[in-house]
């Protein structure tokens, strides 16, 4: 008998846990039984994977389903039922553990799911089935069947087997390395399936510190901890920050970055303290703030301390070592397009290296979802489920959204135009939610990054107050700062004849280190030359190299 273990990961670079987890389950409680791990993306053919899985002739095939692989998945399983009609199909995951009813009424190939946590269950599943019996009638947390189409999701009551296995490291190469130090979540928020995983249960401090190190050895460059809310526990953030801050450089490796998902309103003194300590882009701090509109965090169950969430998000920033991601939803009951505007210029206010703006989605399981006359609202009912409308925004409103988002993706987020919308955030006086939303272009439209630059500088020189010149000079440093080729597109280049004069003198007042690449911009708006020596490393914030602007008079005088 074999088992095989597969997943559709969203892209190559992000590994996935789950099966490792369940292959560990699988070790400790049926170690008979042979196992083996396959993944693909959802961006190859879904054939792909399925023929790796028809090659090891499996009895049974688990695959772990979310909502960005729930589509493939199952296409898969059809394709997999047609050449191996013979092996049992086993789901689970987040995207199946609420809805396994529908499922299994919708897709007779699908012979049963595991809701909940499967380390104890699958073994449990696959040891029946190995020994003969009949696995509905075996007495299996989180099994659903046809019979019995929805059970309650499996939680454990002791710590998981480790999934770090010497064939994890195999697969890994280098991707995404995921850890989790609890399960649980210690909130219960409307849009969210994490409260209902029981409640927040920690992993033994020893083993997990133990696990970091292996992680961040296996050259892997980013660790992330999946842990719901990393701080929920303050005593236990304070042990492994001040251990890796410790361990860095020393039994952990320079280079790799820890990401942390934590409430950022809870953060105590003392993590302040550490955190500040850590070298530059070492850590990568992730604070879902949601809205900053206080009955709307009422209605979603959300409980945020907003003014101290707002103090403590400053006080990251202002130590410049650690980059923030922070996140808003749109959507959310109680929020009008004005008010989430608002959330959204008081988030941006913040200067975050990077403000992820994300739609309501309805989750299998989540109260938004299933308690349909406290939340009303129509949404898409095909993955991801997300809001169309709402009785507080239209979807003519979310689509101005979505533009703002798309905007914020390609000038903000990148990195890219960071002095070209602090200029026109100056001198347009435009909200920053408005002024995305005017240099928008529609969403996911394709456009190479020159054409993109030049896109921008056309919208931006029809705004209000805005010096041609001046949009230049900062277009002309972004792309300097943020490209590391040092060529400007064609859009802001220009033909001045002292140009090469200037590269001259430069190269003798301020020598470049031999094979080292110097990009030039003349800035006509303040007359000044600026330049990036690409031989010195990008920020690890920022990603970006700081420019030096020198007044064209000091050039000229010794020419």
């Amino acid at each position: 008998m074999k088992l095989v273990l597969a997943v559709y990961n969203s892209k190559y670079i992000h590994s996935s846990l789950a099966p490792w987890c369940l292959a560990a389950g699988m070790n400790a409680y049926a170690p008979e039984i042979p196992w083996v791990v396959k993944e693909g993306t959802i961006n190859q053919p879904m054939e792909q994977l399925v023929g790796k899985i028809v090659k090891e002739t499996p009895d049974i095939v688990g695959f772990s389903v979310y909502i960005w692989n729930k589509a493939i998945t199952l296409q898969a399983v059809q394709v997999l039922k047609q050449q191996n009609k013979n092996c049992i199909v086993v789901l689970g995951g987040p995207e199946v553990s609420y809805n396994a009813k529908e499922i299994l009424e919708q897709y007779p190939e699908v012979d049963y799911i595991l809701s909940g946590e499967g380390e104890e269950s699958l073994p449990a599943f696959c040891k029946a089935y190995y020994e003969g019996r009949n696995p509905a009638k075996e007495n299996i947390a989180g099994l659903c069947t046809r019979e019995q189409p929805q059970t309650p999701p499996a939680i454990l009551q002791m710590e998981p087997p480790n999934p770090y296995l010497p064939e994890y490291f195999s697969a890994l190469k280098g991707r995404i390395a995921y850890i989790e130090t609890t399960r649980g979540c210690p909130y219960r928020c409307a849009f969210c399936l994490s409260g209902r995983c029981g409640p927040v249960r920690c992993f033994d401090l020893k083993n997990s510190l133990e696990k970091i190190e292996k992680l961040a050895n296996s050259g892997a460059k980013t660790v992330k901890f999946v842990d719901r809310t990393f701080n929920a526990n303050p005593a236990r953030a304070t042990a492994i920050w001040s251990w890796i801050l410790q361990e860095y450089g020393k039994s952990l490796p320079t280079g790799v970055c820890f990401h942390f998902e934590i409430a950022g309103d809870i953060l105590k003194e003392e993590h302040f303290t550490i955190l500040e300590k850590f070298p530059v882009g070492a850590v990568q701090l992730e604070i879902g703030l949601q809205s900053f509109h206080e009955p709307t965090l009422q209605a979603i169950h959300r409980k945020t301390n907003c003014e101290k969430l707002k103090n403590n998000i400053r006080r990251l920033m202002d130590m410049k070592n650690i980059h923030i991601h922070i996140d808003l939803i749109a959507g959310l009951p109680l929020e009008t397009l004005e008010i989430f505007s608002h959330s959204f210029d008081t988030a941006f206010s913040l200067r975050p290296q990077m403000l992820q703006l994300g739609f309501l989605k309805l989750l299998h399981g989540a109260d938004m979802r299933e308690k349909k006359e406290e939340y009303p609202c129509h949404f898409d009912t095909t993955p991801p489920y997300q809001v169309i409308d709402t009785p507080w925004i239209s979807k003519e409103e979310l689509e101005k959204i979505h533009k703002v988002e798309d905007a914020t993706e390609r000038l903000y987020n990148s990195g890219r135009f960071l002095r070209t919308v602090e200029y026109l955030l100056q001198s347009t006086q435009l909200s920053p939610f408005w002024l995305f939303y005017e240099l928008a272009i529609e969403p996911h439209s394709t456009m190479g990054l020159d054409d993109y630059t030049a896109f921008i500088q056309n919208k931006a020189e029809k705004l209000p107050f805005v010096e041609k010149e001046t949009l230049r000079d900062v277009l002309c440093i972004d792309r300097l700062e943020s490209n590391g080729t040092g060529k400007l597109p064609s859009c802001l280049q220009r033909k001045d004849p002292n140009i090469k004069k200037y590269r001259q003198v430069l190269k003798e007042k301020f020598p470049t280190k031999q094979g080292e690449k110097r990009g030039i911009a003349i800035l006509y708006g303040q007359d000044s030359v600026a330049w990036v020596d690409y031989g010195q490393a990008a920020h690890a914030v920022t990603a970006r190299r700081a420019a030096t602007i020198l007044p064209l008079k000091e050039i000229l005088e010794e020419i």
